[in-house]
Order: structure tokens, then C-alpha cells, then sequence
């Protein structure tokens, strides 16, 4: 694959290369307004890296925001999901009922916690 600024597209999608951060990761800081110098103060990428993704994503401007605004919608997705999930699955932990041995050591547990205090 060629590079370009750096930026190589890899399954990931667009990455600067010689590293596993994405465009889109950097879109969110500067989508956040954060100057160059900031950002490669806080990834793992140089300032000269910095800049090239930068050059990039003016260069591809819509190609770039297309892909972002659906990377931050599957993401989005996924998070609903995970979270509906687990809350299903919490709700069914919680009604569960427990063998009487575990029943029997969970209230003796809070039979000690009521003793001892926070």
C-alpha cells in the first residue's frame, strides 16, 4: 500500500503509518479543537506525524469526514449494544437465586459488614 502524508490504509482504514493509530482517532481531538502540538503531546506520534495526518485530512477533507462520521456511528452502535446487553444480562445475575450454602455465606457476610461499619 502506498503512503501519502504518511497515512496508509490498512484493515483498520486510514493509519499513519508505522503505527496503529487511525485517523479517525485523531479526528476526535480535532474535532475537540485541539492544536497539532497538543495531540502529539498526547499519542504516541510526532509532531512531523501529526502534521501529515493533518495535511492528509485537508487534502481528503470529505473522504476523511465520511468515514469518520461512520467509524463514531459503529462505534456508537456497538456501545448501545454492549450496554443493553449488560444490563440484561446484570438484571438476570441479580435474580438469580443462590444454592443455599452461598445464600447462607452471603448474609454472613452482611451480618459482618453491619458489625464492622464502612
Amino acid at each position: 500500500m502506498g503512503s501519502q502524508n504518511g497515512i496508509v490504509r490498512t484493515s483498520r482504514g486510514l493509519t499513519v503509518s508505522g503505527s496503529r493509530i487511525t485517523l479517525y482517532a485523531i479526528m476526535d481531538y480535532v474535532v475537540a479543537g485541539w492544536p497539532a502540538e497538543r495531540i502529539a503531546e498526547w499519542l504516541p506520534l510526532s509532531l512531523e506525524q501529526i502534521e501529515g495526518a493533518l495535511a492528509y485530512i485537508a487534502a481528503h477533507q470529505d473522504e476523511v469526514e465520511a468515514e469518520y462520521r461512520q467509524v463514531v456511528h459503529d462505534a456508537e452502535e456497538s456501545r448501545a449494544y454492549w450496554e443493553n446487553r449488560n444490563r440484561v444480562r446484570f438484571r438476570q445475575i441479580r435474580q438469580r437465586k443462590l444454592d443455599p450454602d452461598k445464600a447462607a455465606l452471603m448474609e454472613r457476610i452482611r451480618r459482618h459488614r453491619e458489625q464492622v461499619g464502612p
